[in-house]
């Protein structure tokens, strides 16, 4: 199903071999980009069916800590806990991606999902059981951006459609906490918010397929430069079957 829309002699996505060395890149670094993994022509088609609805698409602009959580009104403002950070984008859901869009066809290949499953070391990936969240296209238009933060998820797939002339750079810092511990690791959080540690800079170009672990590794998109619009496709998975987000979670992010 996936062989138009992706180049499988570039990377044969069946090849256990391959799997593992992709998975080795990924373990090594947090971070694997799969270079030209999406064709030319389904980049095109991504982009003519996706960039007439950004119209359509719903724009939110929020404040947030790096934590993804409510503020802690035993801290102080200034606290790195509660410092506010701003992101700002705007997204088509699921139920408005066409039937016939090369990213249904990819999301729901069972070979792409095995793929992905073991490369991630999760077995198997299980799309989300709301009708919104498993394939979202995201729009960066001038001066939008994604603030600082944590992943409440432990991987994150994507992959990149249409460049802005400047900005839209994907910026972490790796292994600043570690979640399952409970380490929330203040220092270097306002260091990093302060401009005062160094940063990683993640390139990838239109085409790319990006897997990166962000539980643990701050990270951010700066803000969009230039009349050309960022455009980013999200493919969400669970590692289990069944889940889906709440009503709650549904309004904040899709407005409905």
């Amino acid at each position: 199903m996936i062989n138009p829309f992706v180049d499988t002699e570039l990377h044969p996505l069946d090849d256990p071999a391959y799997a593992d060395r992709c998975r080795g890149e990924l373990e090594a670094t947090g971070a694997l980009v799969i270079r030209d993994f999406f064709t030319k022509d389904a980049v095109a088609q991504v982009l003519a069916e996706s960039a007439p609805r950004e119209t359509d698409a719903f724009y939110a602009s929020s404040t947030h800590n790096v934590y993804l959580t409510p503020v802690d009104h035993d801290l102080p403002p200034d606290h790195p806990f509660n410092r506010q950070i701003v992101s700002s984008k705007g997204l088509i859901a699921d139920d408005q991606i066409p039937d016939d869009s090369p990213l249904r066809a990819v999301y729901d290949d069972e070979v792409f999902r095995t793929f992905i499953g073991a490369v991630l070391g999760v077995g198997h990936v299980h799309p989300y059981a709301d009708s919104l969240s498993s394939i979202n296209v995201h729009f960066a238009a001038a001066g939008q951006e994604l603030g600082w933060h944590f992943d409440n998820s432990s991987f994150a797939v994507t992959a990149l459609f249409q460049a802005p002339e400047a900005g839209g750079r994907f910026e972490y810092v790796a292994e600043v906490r570690d979640a399952d511990a409970g380490e929330m690791s203040f220092e270097l959080v306002e260091a990093v918010l302060n401009g005062d540690t160094p940063v990683q800079t993640l390139d990838f170009a239109p085409g790319d397929l990006v897997m990166f672990r962000g539980r643990n590794a701050l990270h951010r998109v700066t803000p969009t430069e230039g009349t050309t619009t960022r455009v980013l496709v999200v493919f969400a998975f669970n590692d289990r079957p069944g889940i889906g987000l709440s009503e709650s979670a549904l309004a904040t992010f899709y407005g409905r």
